[in-house]
């Protein structure tokens, strides 16, 4: 019996997309070129140039629970044929939810975060750790981001 096998891309054929520059691709000289598959289809970058083409350097995989916990702009949800939808960045960033209550979870553990980080802010002598609200948030974060 013979058949098609699925190929893994090349490294100069993997190619990601950016709101603002479409395709990107990474670059020759990162660590992650040689890279044929990511677990998750998101990375972040710190670096993004064009020559020939758009390509990013320093970049890093990143998994659903600490972008959506991490990253930037609010966190919103609803229900769109019958999932339940978070979005980031005003939609362009978009995941299922498992159930409702998995994503208002979520979503309310974000908004504790941010709220933990503000208080931060403005008591920069505070310790997280030993404070029982910033431990008990903190703690849930590596748990679900650990066992992901």
């Amino acid at each position: 019996s013979t058949g098609a096998v699925k190929m893994q891309p090349k490294a100069e054929e993997l190619k990601f997309i950016t709101k603002n520059d479409g395709y990107v691709h990474i670059h020759p000289s990162s660590v992650n070129y040689q890279t044929r598959h990511f677990e998750s289809p998101y990375l972040v970058y710190h670096e993004k140039i064009k020559t020939s083409r758009v390509f990013i350097r320093d970049c890093s995989m990143v998994s659903v629970y600490p972008l959506v916990l991490l990253g930037g702009g609010q966190v919103h949800m609803q229900l769109h044929r019958g999932d339940f939808v978070i979005s980031l960045d005003d939609g362009w960033i978009r995941f299922v939810a498992a159930s409702h209550q998995v994503g208002e979870l979520v979503k309310e553990l974000r908004c504790e975060l941010d709220q933990l980080l503000q208080d931060k802010i403005k008591n920069p002598s505070m310790d997280l750790c030993m404070c029982p609200r910033g431990s008990r948030i903190i703690g849930m974060i590596v748990k679900l981001v650990t066992t992901q």
